[in-house]
């Protein structure tokens, strides 16, 4: 049958990159189909309960930003919050959230069903429609043919995708869902290139039997116990509000231990790691806990979180036992730590093998070079996480509602968002494992923070029509109010005549010799903005940045002035060590050069820089992994070293 209406965009998959794909077309003015098999599984956190940390966190605040759901779902859903690295600097601060699944997953579901132009619709899709080298609409597993302008794929870990649990396997998506292997045959059909990786998750736990006065507990920010005890409970969303979070709860610690380890390699023998039976790379940098015993041998324990799954559940999510050992092993190797002597296992732990898709066969939209109008997003593309899948998604739907609309396709650079660190490695690279985000992924991300997304990205977000009044009126006070008490800032002068050396002292720590505007002072390491506006009895503060008069913004726009005066140093800085690195591109690399010994680099660097041993250091920045912050690091490395031979340019270098 074909269905009777026409789509401009139809979205194939309701996890996280699906929704937010079909979210952002919608909200674009695009009539939008999602299809998923299951209605009940939109929106879905298939492994981990929670959102959000290093890197990750950046992409869930640039997709709010954009108007995106993910971080108002999270502040609806989350059941504790925690500001990762907050004693370090701004660029690399991260908000994490345990979530509760059913809140989460009920938050987004009520935001789809309650989206203009948005109609969802239960069947699995097992092919496209293709005419020439256009796609056309998708058809399902009972031959319903749906007619779109454009498709996005967002099928996760379906796509023939297989479980692993010790030397036993079925097809499946993921634990209870079946797996889209025809799609997967037509996209091998299409001769796009593809690939196998694998992901896994471990056994669910029953709270009940689990003795938490042997672990350790770890409240969240705002919880009594946690950091930040009096500052409240942290937010994800630029609108998000304390208010929205349901109760919280603390996460607890336990450890492996040298019984564990023995548990774990008695089982190698049938492990489908060891064994040749999973062919696909797993995720470096959230191996299974057999990986990480084979990989780390040395040492005797390694940390276990146990997340609750939720409010109404006493399951538990133990975070660092990833596992496709065979369950008699996951039994007693769970058993083996302590406060888990007796614990009831509610779900085994296993391995997933899916096919991925070659990012590099993807233009920069994220729409396929040989298909016109059809984009991928999400694991098809070779990347792990929610958050990670979430952005992609969003990207995707941005790019096929435009080409809806007869506009240019849009792709944010990587000085301007981690979206457009993500998607540049990806098409640039590709990928050899599954891709996760990280800080160190970005060269200009001093510039890149959490703080800031709205800035960066909210206003091109409302020239395409993805934020909504509201958050545009919440941003423009914002903003406006940053830029009025900067500029204040920089016209208010002091000095000695007029300022007391004795508040001089207080503030800054010794007297002042000229004279100095309010901006340059505040960029001092040790002086703050609540200190600054304390100078002479409080006569420098202004009434317009204070709570009565911004409410809830003032803590942001005060966070905001007060960064920019102390990193814009810092920033234009970094600019210049990236121009450096790109007019380095055609030195030549010493051949003795041992990278196992460069220690500044990750091992992840090392190890691909001595596998590949590039020539130049344009060449080993494009090796997929090696990041503009590794090449910057090797540089300073090869500078320190006095390498013989090095600043010497290839004949290439010369030539250009």
């Amino acid at each position: 049958m074909l269905y009777p209406q026409e789509f401009d965009v139809i979205v194939v998959g309701g996890g996280h990159a699906g929704t937010e794909a079909a979210l952002a077309s919608a909200r674009m003015g695009c009539k939008t189909l999602l299809l998923s098999h299951n209605i009940e599984t939109l929106g879905q956190m298939s492994c981990n309960p929670s959102i959000g940390g290093i890197g990750k966190g950046h992409l869930v605040k640039e997709v709010d930003a954009l108007g995106g759901a993910m971080a108002l779902a999270t502040d609806e859903g989350g059941i504790q919050f925690r500001i990762l690295n907050s004693s370090k600097g701004p660029a690399v601060r991260a908000t994490r959230a345990q979530a509760d699944r059913i809140l989460y997953k009920a938050a987004i579901r009520r935001m789809l069903e309650n989206q203009p132009n948005l109609w969802l619709f239960q069947q699995a899709v097992d092919d496209l429609m293709v005419e020439g080298d256009r796609v056309v609409g998708a058809v399902t597993q009972v031959g319903i043919r749906f007619r779109s302008r454009t498709v996005v794929l967002t099928a996760g870990t379906f796509l023939d995708g297989k479980i692993h649990v010790g030397l036993q396997n079925y097809a499946a998506g993921r634990a209870g869902d079946p797996p889209a292997v025809s799609l997967s045959a037509r996209l091998k059909e299409l001769k796009l290139p593809q690939g196998r990786l694998k992901t896994g998750t471990p056994p669910r736990l029953d709270g009940r039997t689990i003795d938490f006065s042997q672990c350790t507990e770890q409240p969240g920010d705002g919880m009594p116990g946690g950091m930040n005890e009096t500052d409240g409970v942290p937010v994800f969303s630029f609108m998000g509000r304390t208010e929205m979070h349901p109760q919280q709860m603390p996460c607890w610690i336990t450890h492996t231990n040298e019984r564990t380890h023995e548990i774990i390699r008695s089982g190698f023998d049938r492990s489908p790691m060891f064994t040749g039976k999973i062919e696909g790379v797993g995720p470096r940098y959230c191996p299974s806990v057999e990986d990480k015993i084979n990989r780390f041998a040395d040492k005797d324990s390694h940390q276990i979180f146990l997340e609750p799954e939720g409010l109404t559940t006493n399951e538990y999510y133990p975070n660092g036992i990833s596992t496709s050992l065979p369950f008699d092993i996951q039994y007693d190797l769970v058993r083996s730590m302590k406060g888990l002597e007796n614990c009831h296992i509610l779900r085994p732990g296993y391995a997933i093998e899916y096919d991925y898709f070659d990012p590099r066969a993807l233009k920069n939209s994220f729409e396929t070079r040989q298909i016109n109008g059809l984009f991928f997003a999400g694991q098809i593309n070779g990347t792990t996480g929610y958050e990670e899948a979430a952005a992609q998604g969003l990207f995707a739907g941005i790019n096929a509602a435009l080409q809806c609309r007869g506009e240019a396709s849009w792709t944010p650079a990587r000085d301007q968002a981690y979206l457009g660190v993500l998607v540049d490695d990806l098409v640039t690279q590709g990928v050899t494992e599954p891709y996760r985000m990280f800080t160190s992924r970005a060269e200009f991300r001093l510039q890149l923070r959490e703080d800031n997304a709205d800035a960066r990205l909210t206003e091109v977000g409302r020239q395409m029509g993805l934020v909504d009044d509201a958050r545009w009126d919440a941003f423009s006070r914002k903003r406006d109010a940053v830029s009025r008490e900067t500029e204040r800032l920089k016209s208010v002068w002091v000095n000695p005549r007029n300022l007391p050396a004795e508040e001089s002292v207080r503030v800054l720590g010794k007297a002042i010799e000229h004279e100095h505007n309010l901006f340059d002072l505040l960029r001092r390491p040790n002086v703050s903005y609540q200190a600054l506006m304390s100078l002479d009895e409080g006569r420098m503060a202004s009434p317009d940045v204070s709570r009565e008069t911004l409410g809830e913004l003032s803590a942001t726009v005060i966070e905001q002035v007060e960064i920019a005066a102390k990193y814009s140093g810092y920033i234009d800085r970094q600019k210049g060590e990236v121009e450096r690195a790109a007019f380095y591109e055609h030195l030549r690399l010493p051949e003795s050069l041992d990278y196992m010994q460069v220690s500044a680099l990750s091992i992840e660097a090392r190890q691909k820089l001595a596998k590949h041993r590039p020539e130049t250091l344009g060449q080993a920045s494009r090796i997929s992994g090696i990041t503009p912050a590794s090449v910057s690091l090797l540089l300073i490395h090869l500078k320190k070293g006095g390498f013989k031979g090095f600043m010497q340019p290839t004949e290439e270098g010369q030539s250009a």
